[in-house]
């Protein structure tokens, strides 16, 4: 007889801290998540670490333990979630130009950021008919789900993100500005950029949407559709309730239920998004690799096909 397996315990952290040396912290760090077990993906920069990794309840405490050791890591907030299978197919620890990507190296998170503003004090801020409300995430995430009012600035990725705001800059000139992303890493930093662009009036969403729709009761939230994440849930609502909506594996974009009533939508093979950009031979393999999928869940086994891998620069 074979015991049953143990939860797999996920945690999502972010920290901007000093790291003079990153690779120094990489091979200790790697070395103790493979001998726990751990899979998922940590990204080490100068300006600190950000990450998604699960594994054992015992080894994600043990890598935790070793993350608040290092510099400046010591208060990192580590949101947990629970997942019946290892949502991982391997290990990553990498060192990177910054645990976001803005593609702005001069701009410091920790010289100073906007005003952190805790989910229960959000909608009187965004209610105010004078503040400006910015969604710092990309456009596909947008679409998805948004709080009522924001700008969509139309973002194919974050780096896109400082040359709006220079375009902008005159209509931002004198406002309050509220910014908002998934999780609080993207906001967060934009914040900071926003400083050094010389706009001091600027609040960020603390503990991003997430924690917004786990927090607030739905009968006074100010979200309206879904919140996408970056993991096979794809889209989640009120209370972190599992949402309406799918991955398309031919392009990795969410794929709502009228877009699953598209013509244009086949599972596995296309949606409207990518429908276009397909040929005939691109559509028959990813029809073979959704076969395969199919197959192997029959008999109950996991296909690489068939998991989504999360881009940790865009969460």
């Amino acid at each position: 007889m074979t015991s049953a397996p143990s939860p797999i315990t996920v945690a999502a952290l972010y920290r901007f801290a000093r790291f003079p040396d990153p690779a120094v912290i990489r091979t200790p760090l790697l070395a103790l998540c493979d001998a726990e077990g751990i899979k998922g993906t940590l990204l080490l920069a100068r300006e600190g670490i950000n990450g998604t990794i699960a594994g054992s309840e015992a080894g994600i405490a043990a890598v935790i333990a070793r993350i608040r050791t290092l510099p400046d890591c010591a208060e990192i907030v580590v949101k947990y979630s629970h997942a019946t299978a290892m949502p991982f197919h391997r290990l990553k620890v990498r060192l990177k130009r910054e645990i976001v990507t803005m593609g702005e190296p001069d701009i410091d998170p920790l010289q100073g950021v906007g005003h952190y503003v805790k989910p229960a004090n959000w909608n009187a801020l965004i209610d105010d008919p004078d503040t400006i409300v910015i969604d710092t995430r990309n456009a596909y995430e947008v679409k998805v789900g948004t709080f009522a009012r924001a700008i969509d600035p139309a973002t194919e990725s974050f780096r896109d993100f400082p040359a709006w705001v220079r375009e902008h800059r005159a209509e931002l000139e004198g406002k309050k500005v509220a910014m908002f992303c998934t999780g609080g890493i993207r906001c967060e930093k934009s914040t900071a950029f926003l400083k050094a662009e010389g706009l001091s009036d600027v609040f960020h969403l603390e503990g991003g949407i997430l924690k917004y729709l786990e927090e607030v009761p739905q009968a006074e939230s100010r979200w309206h559709g879904e919140c996408f994440v970056f993991d096979e849930r794809v889209a989640v609502g009120h209370g972190l309730a599992l949402g309406t909506h799918e991955l398309c594996r031919a392009c990795r974009m969410p794929v709502s239920p009228a877009d699953r009533a598209s013509p244009f939508y086949e599972e596995g093979v296309t949606c409207p998004a990518c429908h276009a950009t397909r040929d005939a031979q691109a559509r028959a393999s990813y029809a073979e690799r959704h076969r395969q999928v199919k197959l192997a869940e029959a008999r109950g086994e996991a296909h690489v096909g068939a998991r989504f891998a999360p881009d940790l620069t865009k969460s």
